[in-house]
């Protein structure tokens, strides 16, 4: 995963100045069919039941991963095909904090789950 423009300015102060810096107390994973971009430009999913889910990360080493699975309501209407997901720190609106593609594109139509297993949403700094 990329981390936002925002996130990358708050990394930076957090590391190189004295600058305060807010850190979020909340994550939650976001769905787009397409990409979000450092800026959050995207198109995140809406209608059909969607809603961001709250995520729980553990840190090993320089690996952040969700540390329980990620499911999202049943769609009640298409969402379109998934592409890109990004963590937020809120609900709605907020502010991105990092985003990634999908390795593979989803599809999803009504009566669908969108699911992220334990440990596969990973967000590495190297």
């Amino acid at each position: 995963m990329s981390l936002s423009n925002t996130f990358e300015t708050h990394t930076l102060n957090y590391l190189f100045t004295a600058t305060s810096v807010t850190r979020p107390t909340a994550w939650y994973v976001a769905l787009f069919t397409s990409n979000p971009d450092e800026d959050a430009s995207g198109t995140e999913v809406s209608g059909g039941a969607y809603a961001r889910q709250s995520v729980a990360f553990t840190v090993s080493g320089n690996t952040a991963s969700n540390s329980a699975a990620i499911e999202f309501p049943t769609a009640t209407a298409p969402y379109g095909t998934v592409t890109h997901i990004g963590v937020f720190d809120a609900s709605s609106g907020g502010n991105l904090i990092a985003y990634a593609a999908l390795t593979t594109s989803k599809a999803i139509d009504t009566g669908d789950v969108m699911r992220i297993p334990a440990s596969d949403l990973d967000v590495t700094m190297d």
